[in-house]
């Protein structure tokens, strides 16, 4: 906070103005993996005000209709984003997700098995909710085909699957519909 503090009444925040519009009218999906935080941008050259950047665990779109797609649909109808691209990485800590083993956490932290019982009661498959990336390239282009399949999304909307090295930046296309947006 006091970091904050400073930074407000420096002024430094000038140099982030932007408008809540994107200026490549481009939304990317990626990981959450904290090596991907200021990575990915540059390696897509882009700045602060060009993107819609949505994070996730393992880019992975969970439910068609949760927050995630919810997320892309008002950056779609909202706020001008026109192209997508899904950004899943080499490494990812998805791939090595295991649900017991996170159960196991969850209860060394205090969550009770009255509660994980009450989830599976409700029908909460906690096992397949919590099940592990097995192929990037597959996960990024059943991601893709989520998005491209989803009712509520246009069907000439270019969507882009790609996975990038989390050590150089490099981006190799896993899913392609030609876009407008040059990485260069």
């Amino acid at each position: 906070m006091e970091f904050n503090d400073r930074f407000v009444q420096s002024g430094a925040f000038e140099a982030y103005r932007t408008s809540k519009f994107p200026d490549k009218k481009l939304l990317v999906l990626s990981c959450m993996d904290t090596r991907l935080t200021e990575l990915l941008p540059r390696a897509m050259n882009l700045k602060n005000g060009d993107a819609k950047i949505v994070k996730t665990a393992g880019a992975v779109i969970s439910h068609p209709f949760g927050s995630i797609m919810r997320s892309i649909l008002v950056a779609i109808y909202e706020l001008g984003v026109e192209e997508l691209m899904v950004v899943g990485h080499w490494g990812c800590g998805m791939a090595s997700l295991d649900a017991d083993r996170m159960l196991q956490a969850m209860a060394d932290q205090g969550i009770t098995q009255e509660n994980i019982l009450t989830l599976q009661g409700a029908g909460v498959d906690l096992h397949a909710w919590l099940q592990p990336v097995k192929s990037v390239e597959e996960s990024v282009k059943a991601t893709v085909t989520m998005i491209r399949s989803h009712p509520l999304v246009p069907a000439h909307l270019p969507i882009e699957g790609l996975v990038m090295d989390p050590d150089t930046g490099k981006l190799d296309r896993v899913s392609f519909q030609s876009t407008g947006i040059a990485l260069d």
